[in-house]
């Protein structure tokens, strides 16, 4: 199971006081160092962390590693343009609002003008990328999975924030397993990669673990959250153990 490390908050500790540090090339470097299977970036449209020059040096990493980087955008014309100028192995299409704290839910496929933006986007990234992979991230129902299939996608990345939120508050979370299961196998059957990510911890992703019901996990709010205590190397090195 590969671990994709989200850098993401290295950018917003260094925004927040507009200094040049923490730098985000020797968290990549520390990343990767330890274990990590690809690093993980979110340029925004607001670009509330990660900068644009961001994404062109922490590619260099990333080819220096002989690693995928896995640049997350939304399908705004300019950061789709960005994302064509970088050629990243993989794009992860996610939704976008300049309100939100954090990306609250999957895309919607649904609303016919959304869906034609999102297809019309995926397919200009597949023609100008030669050999580019793409996910989508999604919620794990099937109405969405299906209508992700007539995009021009290799997998989908199932948002488990909800899942990861009951985890820690010690409730239930057999539905959203029950769920995890659905996705992956019709996953399975689309010829669809299955991959996870949102709000996971070294605790809550133990039992998807278990079940082998993804093959990639991006997680970065707790990584860097918890080196503070513990130091980036070390929780990278953790986790990815806990996917072995």
């Amino acid at each position: 199971m590969r671990l994709g490390v989200n850098i993401d908050h290295v950018a917003t500790l260094r925004q927040a006081r507009g200094e040049a540090y923490p730098s985000v090339v020797d968290a990549a470097h520390v990343c990767l160092n330890n274990g990590a299977d690809q690093i993980t970036i979110h340029l925004r449209e607001d670009r509330r962390h990660i900068q644009d020059t961001d994404v062109e040096a922490i590619r260099l990493v990333t080819k220096k590693f002989g690693k995928p980087l896995n640049l997350e955008i939304g399908v705004d014309p300019e950061i789709v343009d960005i994302a064509i100028a970088t050629a990243p192995d993989w794009i992860c299409v996610v939704p976008e609002k300049r309100e939100e704290r954090t990306t609250e839910g999957g895309l919607d496929l649904h609303e016919p003008q959304n869906f034609e933006r999102i297809k019309a986007a995926c397919a200009k990234l597949k023609k100008e990328i030669p050999n580019v992979l793409i996910s989508l991230f999604v919620e794990a129902d099937e109405a969405t999975i299906r209508a992700a299939k007539n995009i021009e996608c290799d997998a989908l990345e199932i948002h488990t924030g909800d899942f990861a939120r009951a985890h820690l508050n010690g409730e239930d979370t057999s539905h959203f397993l029950e769920q995890f299961r659905g996705s992956k196998k019709l996953c399975e059957e689309l010829s669809l990669g299955h991959h996870a990510g949102h709000g996971l911890t070294l605790e809550s992703v133990e039992p998807l673990v278990q079940e082998k019901l993804f093959v990639e996990y991006n997680i970065g709010h707790w990584i860097i959250c918890q080196a503070v205590f513990d130091g980036l190397g070390n929780v990278v090195k953790k986790l990815k153990e806990k996917l072995s």
